[in-house]
């Protein structure tokens, strides 16, 4: 899918699919706990459904616009932000912050002298030696930093969530020029994510018990899983090989080209539309350096049996460190 400019996208108008995306898992969450499922069978389904919606909105959609807004309208972005918040439990200006300029600066580095990762996502960064972290290691660690930021939110609710001295990340990533822009956002994003789920618990306080919080707490491990699997067994200092990706056609139609992860590190202010070629203008450089392509999407990594993880104190590939 090509690219086209409009007056309302910034980017390209097959981005309104993803708004599109966006604005039908809010309302069919809403319709959820409204309907509050009574039964086994329907309370599964509710559950299943929800876990998939928040899943995806993370991986692909909050993940897509926290790189590039869609709107050529500021506040049309910022409108965005509080929705795909809502969507996913967690201000999604927050994770743009930690994402694009902490992890696509690091690009999941090793730990250094002081023992530890500058990469807050690092699949090296729980490990008890050099080496990748086991899995369920770094999943319980994972999710007990997602339960700590969504406590730090609770937390700076009497101070309306603004973002204080406590929290020296998101302050150290805040823009020189932008900075009290996103931080404003990033409060705003978080006074709507508890607005919702203080209506989701008027509504049915036992839907958000059994389904919403379940469902949240799933979602955030499989995002874990999805991280792990895309950077486990890849060169972390290789500049064409520091993550992995999936060429399956399916796969890549049904999520807007996520699995050109590799293409994505190296090109992270890229189109998903243009992903592709970038494939095609770097396939040597990948083959020369060893680009590790999985058969399988990152989500169900733990399916790519011939992987080879990058042991402790591995001579790693040469490379230049990519900056995103």
């Amino acid at each position: 899918m090509e690219a086209r400019q409009s007056r309302v996208f910034r980017h390209s108008s097959v981005d309104a699919i993803l708004l599109l995306i966006s604005l039908t898992q809010f309302a069919v969450t809403i319709l959820l706990v409204a309907d509050n499922p009574n039964g086994l069978w329907a309370k599964l389904g509710s559950f299943a459904l929800l876990t998939f919606m928040m899943t995806y909105s993370v991986i692909i959609v909050s993940h897509l616009y926290s790189h590039r807004p869609w709107f050529v309208s500021d506040k049309l972005n910022a409108v965005m932000s509080l929705i795909c918040s809502a969507n996913i439990a967690q201000s999604v200006q927050a994770y743009r912050l930690a994402h694009v300029r902490n992890h696509h600066r690091f690009n999941n580095d090793r730990k250094g002298p002081d023992g530890t990762t500058r990469d807050i996502t690092s699949t090296f960064r729980f490990s008890k030696d050099d080496g990748h972290a086991p899995l369920g290691r770094y999943l319980a660690f994972s999710l007990w930093g997602s339960i700590s930021e969504f406590a730090i939110t609770v937390a700076t609710l009497p101070k309306a969530c603004r973002v204080g001295k406590s929290e020296p990340l998101l302050l150290e990533l805040a823009s020189p020029k932008q900075g009290k822009t996103e931080l404003r956002q990033i409060q705003a994003d978080r006074l709507a994510v508890l607005a919702l789920i203080a209506l989701y618990a008027v509504l049915s306080w036992q839907w958000v018990l059994w389904c919403y919080l379940p469902a949240a707490a799933v979602a955030f491990t499989l995002v874990n899983v999805q991280n792990y699997y895309r950077h486990y067994g890849a060169q972390p200092k290789s500049r064409y090989a520091n993550s992995i990706s999936h060429y399956g056609r399916v796969y890549n139609w049904l999520t807007f080209n996520d699995g050109y992860h590799q293409e994505h590190h190296l090109r992270p202010s890229s189109h998903w539309s243009q992903l592709p070629r970038v494939n095609e203008e770097y396939s040597e450089s990948f083959r020369e350096d060893g680009h590790v392509v999985s058969p399988v999407p990152a989500v169900v990594g733990f399916l790519d049996f011939r992987r080879v993880a990058l042991p402790a104190m591995a001579n790693e590939v040469p490379g230049e460190q990519v900056a995103g």
